[in-house]
């Protein structure tokens, strides 16, 4: 069973997050971001993910911290559900429509983190989070899980491009995620 249970806890914020790879896609999600919550149940359910998450977040000052330590724990229990990710596909892409906006997201689940975005969204916040901590939140994932992600998105209408990225996401991580073989798939031999 490729599962991970993680818990993060700073003076700002605390998140526990329960993370099952060869899950159904059922979630339970309470960040007391709703537009948070809404983006992480769209991944769960188009990444086949089991995922719970519940976190506390010093909300008063703003989104921010709450938003990147929900990044952070998601991608400590992504890196530890894979192990030592023999037989994984590795890396995937994945290219969603959504009306207007079309999101494009490649990722490589190579244990070398970096990400090259192209964001572009109009309004300063999408619901309760702060437009530009959606490409912090991609950033900050791909820091902790050890993922490569390009991700680009455009359109017109914020929150379609916004639910575009994250359903081009979860599609790249269910696809890279997905056991092919019993190899490790470096030609290092190790990720």
């Amino acid at each position: 069973m490729r599962r991970s249970m993680k818990t993060r806890e700073t003076l700002e914020t605390h998140v526990k997050v329960d993370l099952e790879l060869d899950g159904s896609g059922k979630s339970s999600v309470n960040t007391g971001l709703g537009f948070l919550d809404h983006m992480l149940e769209s991944l769960a359910r188009h990444g086949l993910l089991d995922l719970e998450v519940e976190a506390r977040g010093d909300l008063e000052v703003d989104d921010h911290h709450t938003v990147e330590d929900v990044a952070l724990t998601l991608g400590e229990a992504l890196r530890e559900a894979l192990g030592d990710k023999s037989g994984i596909r590795r890396m995937a892409h994945a290219m969603v429509p959504m009306d207007d906006a079309l999101a494009t997201v490649a990722l490589d689940l190579s244990g070398r983190p970096y990400t090259v975005l192209e964001l572009e969204f109009d309004d300063a916040v999408i619901g309760d989070v702060k437009s530009q901590n959606l490409g912090h939140f991609i950033e900050s994932l791909a820091v902790s899980a050890g993922m490569n992600i390009h991700a680009s998105v455009r359109g017109r209408n914020d929150h379609h491009k916004a639910e575009a990225l994250f359903k081009a996401l979860a599609l790249a991580i269910r696809d890279a995620v997905r056991v092919e073989h019993g190899e490790i798939p470096s030609t290092k031999g190790k990720l």
